[in-house]
């Protein structure tokens, strides 16, 4: 929280997300069961744990072979197989080209279909990590809309004020919102911050028109923010890509904290974001899953470790993690020397 505020903490924050054939392999390097997901982490000392709600309401969207079917919202993944071993990738996308009463009638859950009592565990577990709630699929509109009914058709969708999906999202955030208040209840003031996502930038620049953002997906985050003032804490914006030509907004609206940050991207690199917002947003990310740590050797790694900590880390606001889940195709000892590395150079 020190970081969060800006201020220099003992050592920067560490944050780990992983895919599964990579997660697999760190759980074997250390000893650990395949289902050890709090061991992993504490072997490499993160200071983060976030309160996931179980679904527990009954299976609103049937089942299909060969694919996995989500109970509560209907999207549809198949597994994908790569060179390093594959993931579960959106397909079929039950919304293309639907009329509006099938937008208007989509089956989707209640708040009180959501298990709650991890809320007081996860807390009374954790009385020395940052609890977050939320997380880069709260409060998303462009990806999550894009699950269902396709990049393209979404992109034409959020820019069409008649269209069914903005009376869709605005379904999804209510369901949203009423979990997270819930939550922020149970949790009696243990929370840290709020997590939301909306991915807003390609590689090159912005995903989509700033007339756009403002028209369409702002007034849906500011509700979001608005909760998290309610309860005093601060909000965490996942966006990938070039996304900092929006940075500007974010803070108009409340929001403190950038997640993602990728390096490679437009206008995205540590040196810059740190000189244009330093003082302003804590910085959560900029390790990236398309650079040295999948590319290079352990100690490309550790050196890219080294010259982001020596931009990011003075005068604190800053939260080593990857870019995006560590892909598959990253070396478990690279993993390993991110992680060394980060403990070895960003103690202040």
């Amino acid at each position: 929280m020190l970081a969060f505020h800006h201020e220099q903490p003992d050592r920067v924050p560490l944050h780990y997300f992983d895919n599964p054939n990579l997660n697999q392999r760190m759980k074997t390097h250390f000893g650990l069961s395949s289902n050890d997901e709090e061991g992993l982490r504490q072997r490499l000392d993160i200071d983060f744990r976030g309160i996931w709600l179980p679904y527990n309401g009954r299976r609103l969207h049937t089942e299909i072979p060969h694919r996995r079917v989500d109970p509560a919202w209907g999207r549809r993944t198949q597994w994908i197989e790569h060179e390093s071993g594959g993931y579960w990738d959106y397909c079929d996308y039950p919304l293309k080209d639907a009329p509006p009463e099938v937008f208007d009638n989509w089956p989707i859950p209640s708040p009180d279909d959501y298990d709650y009592a991890i809320v007081q565990q996860v807390c009374k577990t954790h009385p020395d990590k940052a609890i977050y709630i939320g997380g880069p699929g709260s409060a998303d509109v462009m990806n999550f809309s894009g699950m269902l009914m396709g990049v393209e058709q979404m992109m034409m969708e959020i820019i069409d004020p008649d269209s069914p999906l903005q009376r869709f999202a605005d379904r999804r955030v209510n369901v949203q919102l009423a979990e997270l208040e819930r939550t922020l209840e149970l949790a009696g003031g243990r929370v840290d911050f709020l997590w939301i996502g909306e991915d807003l930038g390609t590689q090159r620049g912005p995903a989509i028109s700033m007339d756009s953002y403002r028209r369409f997906l702002k007034p849906r985050h500011q509700r979001y923010v608005d909760l998290a003032r309610a309860w005093n804490i601060p909000v965490m914006m996942h966006s990938c890509g070039s996304s900092s030509w929006a940075f500007d907004e974010f803070l108009e609206m409340g929001i403190t904290a950038i997640d993602t940050l990728q390096p490679e991207a437009a206008d995205m690199s540590p040196a810059y974001l740190k000189s244009r917002w330093g003082g302003q947003l804590t910085f959560h990310g900029c390790i990236s899953t398309a650079g040295p740590v999948a590319y290079g050797s352990a100690e490309d790694v550790r050196r890219n470790v080294r010259e982001t900590l020596d931009i990011m880390m003075p005068g604190g606001g800053y939260c080593l993690a990857p870019t995006h889940c560590l892909q598959d195709n990253s070396p478990t000892e690279n993993v390993l020397a991110m992680f060394a590395a980060a403990l070895e150079y960003g103690r202040y």
